[in-house]
Formats: C-alpha cells, structure tokens, sequence
C-alpha cells in the first residue's frame, strides 16, 4: 500500500512540473526589456497556487549579472510581471497587500506609506482571466505600474516602490516560495 502511493506521488511529480512549465509558457513573459538604457532579461518565473489553484504566474527581469539575493536593494532596474489565470475582486487584491505589508513593516513605516499605497490601489480594478500587471522600477526605483500594457500609476517615490515590489521579492510576503523560485541562483 505505501509502495503504491510513492509511486503514484513519483508519477504525480513530473506532470505538476510540466503543467507549470505550460501555465508560466501560457503567460508569454518578455525574455527581454530595456529599462533607461539598461538591458533587462527574464532571470526566473514562477507559478503561485492557491488551494490546488493557478492563480497567476510571475517573472522577474533583471540586468543579467545583478544578484537576485537582494534585487530590490540595488540601484539597478527591476520588472516584474504577473499573468492572472483567475478572476480576483480588486478588494481582494488590496487585503492581500495589506496583509503582506503589515507583516513586512513597522507601524511608523506603514504611516509613511500609506498615502502612496492607497493612490495606488485606486487605480486597481476587478482582475480577469489574461490580465498581467507589470511593475517596473527604474535605475533611480521610481515606480510605474502597468495594467495590460496600459501605464496606471507612478511614483518617484523609491521607498513606496521598494515596499511594494517588496510584497513578492522580500521575506513575509505574499508568498516565500515564489519569492526564492524568483530570486534563485545569481
């Protein structure tokens, strides 16, 4: 009986692998950008699932040689860009955001950011299956939030835009294993 289940989990395991491959190839994430002047590559993508369920996909772009221990803290330019595989209310979206940024920050910060945040969550709307969101920092991490290709808000803010990028690619975010499936290998 346990030599069954090890063998079904064993044959389980490579098709999770494929399907994910499928759903991030699915996503159709740029190998590459230019961000003022600086050339960006895809560095990692991942999946994130919820309960059994594709959620969205995700991919990290960064100048090919720049560390991904610590992307956010560079003074190089960043991309990052989620495909949505589901419908999601934009509350929804504004609660997890919150969450993660309460877990990532003090209160005093928080205080500080709040403003900035919640210009941004005014441009959220209702997300629909085939929507992508890109989050772009420059060299100077001034921000610039794309829906669909369409620019929806930015900020010169380089403490907003860390934080927020800071909700994937920092620890105590939404997610620590897509954060180190994005930020693995340097």
């Amino acid at each position: 009986m346990i030599a069954r289940l090890f063998l079904l989990i064993c044959l389980a395991i490579p098709a999770s692998v494929s399907a994910n491959e499928e759903r991030i190839a699915q996503a159709d994430f740029p190998e590459r950008m230019q961000v003022d002047g600086q050339e960006l590559v895809l560095r990692n993508a991942s999946l994130l699932e919820y309960l059994f369920v594709d959620v969205y996909s995700a991919a990290l772009l960064t100048p090919p040689n720049q560390p991904l221990n610590t992307p956010i803290t560079a003074r190089n330019p960043l991309h990052l860009e989620l495909y949505y595989y589901r419908d999601i209310d934009r509350e929804d979206v504004i609660k997890a955001a919150w969450v993660a940024l309460e877990r990532q920050y003090d209160e005093p910060t928080l205080t500080r950011l709040r403003p900035g945040i919640e210009r941004l969550h005014a441009t959220f709307t209702d997300i629909s299956a085939g929507d992508r969101y890109a989050l772009t920092l420059d060299t100077e991490h001034a921000l610039s939030l794309k829906y669909n290709g369409k620019e929806s808000f930015s900020s010169r803010d380089s403490e907003l835009a860390r934080a927020y990028v800071g909700i994937w690619l920092r620890e105590n975010g939404l997610s620590d294993s897509l954060r180190e499936e994005l930020t693995a290998g340097n």
